[in-house]
């Protein structure tokens, strides 16, 4: 019988919640440690959770022989150190994304992954959920012809706490790091590989941050991409993908659901429609432990090569609205 997988959190935040939560899924592994700087908040998500320790020192869990692998899901502008920490001791990474604010971080973490074989995997979830599967099917199999554009917004009004780490400059607070993250993945993942060229609109807010970004990309070809991202107010949160012959419509939320509807001229539409079997983190690390098991160093669902595009195009963008990377 296969010894179950025993994961380790480091920041057990917001979304750290989720991924535990999603563990309770029969095909993952086991919540084994949790570290936070805060020795409390690591003790009152451990016994929430029932895992068998906690630390309040990373490098300490980091060092635990019992865990397979470590979540990141501390803020942005920590994922770097402690990244680079789990892999110089050899321990395999799946970490919150963005993966790091800029791209010199993210190709050095990716050097240290291929210097000490081992596994980094940037946790874009959006990319494994069911319905993106689904209309991977729709598209490799041409089902809306020629892909022309896709579009997506992704936009809250959110509460306009300046210490909050979204309007937060030295926590790497923006919406385009926070939000427009996910756009870009999305874009990338229909279209296999980056822009060959970015426009963007955008407004610096009263702290420094970006609150809203209006982008256009060019992915060479005739093929495009529009996306808005905003802390100003709740848009139409849908992706759009266009082609020669329909479109392809994933629902509210498109980084967030199970529904999508696949609309062809003069033909019925189809829907799909698949709850979460858990919380929706469930199919990333799965698919982050099948590649630690086979002794791979990135998934081929969401290769280094993906990441550092994504980042790459931040770091344009924000370049371009007078944003230090």
């Amino acid at each position: 019988m296969t010894k179950p997988f025993l994961w380790g959190i480091i920041g057990p935040g917001r979304i750290a919640h989720r991924f535990a939560q999603a563990l309770a899924h029969s095909g993952c592994g086991n919540l084994h440690a949790v570290a936070s700087r805060n020795q409390d908040r690591a003790r009152s998500f451990a016994q929430q959770y029932n895992a068998a320790v906690y630390y309040d020192n990373y490098q300490q869990m980091i060092a635990d022989p019992e865990i397979d692998g470590i979540y990141i899901a501390t803020p942005h502008n920590f994922h770097f150190d402690a990244a680079k920490r789990c892999l110089e001791a050899g321990k395999p990474v799946l970490c919150e994304k963005p993966l790091t604010v800029n791209t010199a971080q993210t190709q050095r973490l990716i050097e240290l992954a291929q210097q000490h074989q081992t596994f980094l995997m940037e946790a874009l979830w959006t990319r494994m959920l069911p319905v993106y599967q689904q209309v991977r099917q729709w598209l490799d199999s041409n089902a809306i012809g020629d892909v022309k554009l896709v579009q997506s917004n992704f936009g809250f009004c959110i509460d306009r706490n300046q210490e909050d780490r979204l309007l937060n400059p030295e926590l790497a607070g923006g919406v385009l790091l926070d939000m427009g993250v996910y756009n870009l993945s999305m874009s990338d993942w229909v279209y296999g590989r980056g822009p060959i060229s970015t426009q963007v609109t955008g407004m610096i807010g009263d702290t420094g941050v970006d609150e809203l970004m209006a982008v256009n990309l060019d992915f060479g070809h005739g093929q495009f991409g529009q996306f808005t991202c905003n802390f100003l107010c709740k848009t139409d949160n849908h992706l759009t993908i266009y082609g020669s012959k329909g479109h392809i419509r994933v629902d509210q939320m498109f980084w967030d659901t199970g529904r999508a509807k696949l609309v062809v001229e003069q033909q019925p539409d189809v829907e799909f429609d698949q709850p979460y079997d858990a919380s929706g983190f469930e199919y990333q690390i799965m698919e982050a432990e099948r590649c630690i098991r086979a002794g791979w160093l990135e998934s081929p669902e969401i290769p280094h090569a993906t990441t550092l595009r994504t980042v790459e195009a931040i770091d344009r963008l924000r370049t371009l609205v007078g944003l230090p990377k």
